[in-house]
């Protein structure tokens, strides 16, 4: 089943820290930790966490103090951000951040950098953050990245220690104008779209076409992300995606992001329980997700990487079953051939 453009690929994953109703915010966390073991045992090659403000539904709050805590937990798979959002903060302390983080783990760091803000005008607030803050994304990189290589540089006379002579991979995630940023700075690029869409190829042919080696990657290096559900039966692969599609459909018509609930409570409400709002989001939700048998992922992953030339896939599955989520993992890892560690695939499943 595993084909030789799979085999080529590196699988990564994502982990938002999702709340699960009836569970705490910290076993959220802790339950990230306990599966970046897992997608280490399985052999995932990057366990990226993310960045959300006051969002009920996400623990996961303070990305880089999460990947510390997943570093020190793990022993091989490189552990970074996906992604800090550098318009909420300053550069400075972010490349002393990872400078930290570089330095206490080297060699398993990676940065990855988002150009988001705050979701609402009380979080930016909150932030101190500019609703315009996003424009502003090129110059912030360029000063985080003069901290660690110190040329360029915005303040002459700060110095960001330990970060200084680090480079730990730089990426960048990419929305509107971020594949033209990530080629200007020579940076790897992160883009959602395991569906394919035409305009997510056209980002990467540019940015392809626009990149400038610098000291941080000497070609383009492309990261598609997004989700992959591998299940049993493509019914049950489906399932997987019902609790994550319900809650996004809810934070648009509610303004509240709320903790994951059973799929099974989700399927109920597909045949007469949701607004026509609702289910216009709910459906919009559900789409552009690879899902399905093994045979039949390891045919989507195939077509995608071979319209992408993708160098990488960053896989992010949010559902409320977590032995079901960690079996599509393990689903996953299988297909890809990822090159598990003795006796920690069992372990891990």
């Amino acid at each position: 089943m595993t084909t030789s453009r799979l085999r080529a690929t590196r699988f990564s994953v994502l982990d938002r820290s999702r709340t699960r109703r009836g569970r705490s915010q910290g076993e959220a966390l802790r339950d990230t930790v306990r599966f970046a073991r897992r997608a280490e045992a399985l052999g995932y090659h990057r366990f990226w966490v993310a960045e959300h403000h006051s969002v009920p539904g996400v623990a996961g709050a303070a990305p880089t103090v999460l990947a510390a805590a997943v570093a020190s937990a793990t022993r091989r798979v490189r552990v970074g951000t996906g992604g800090v959002m550098l318009p909420n903060h300053r550069p400075l302390v972010m490349a002393e951040q990872f400078g930290v983080l570089a330095s206490l783990f080297p060699g398993r760091i990676d940065m990855g950098l988002g150009r988001s803000v705050g979701f609402t005008d009380g979080v930016r607030r909150a932030l101190g953050t500019a609703e315009d803050a996003r424009d502003g994304f090129g110059a912030g990189l360029a000063e985080l990245l003069g901290y660690f290589t110190c040329e360029q540089r915005t303040h002459p006379e700060v110095h960001a220690h330990p970060a200084e002579g680090l480079l730990p991979p730089a990426f960048v995630l990419a929305t509107g104008a971020g594949a033209d940023i990530a080629a200007a700075a020579g940076l790897a690029l992160v883009i959602g779209g395991v569906g394919g869409e035409d305009r997510t190829l056209r980002a990467i042919d540019r940015y392809r076409a626009g990149f400038r080696p610098s000291a941080w990657w000497d070609r383009p290096y492309v990261v598609v992300a997004g989700t992959v559900a591998v299940a049993g039966t493509t019914e049950d692969a489906r399932r997987l995606l019902l609790p994550e599609a319900w809650a996004l459909a809810r934070s648009r018509t509610r303004g509240v992001f709320p903790p994951l609930v059973p799929a099974e409570e989700v399927a109920a409400l597909e045949a007469d329980g949701m607004t026509g709002k609702e289910r216009g989001f709910y459906q919009e939700a559900l789409r552009g997700h690879i899902h399905g048998t093994e045979e039949e992922v390891a045919t989507a992953l195939e077509a995608l990487i071979g319209r992408s030339g993708a160098d990488e896939v960053l896989v992010t599955t949010s559902t409320h079953d977590r032995a079901a989520m960690l079996d599509s993992y393990r689903r996953l890892a299988r297909l890809a051939g990822l090159p598990a560690e003795a006796g920690g695939a069992l372990r891990a499943a």
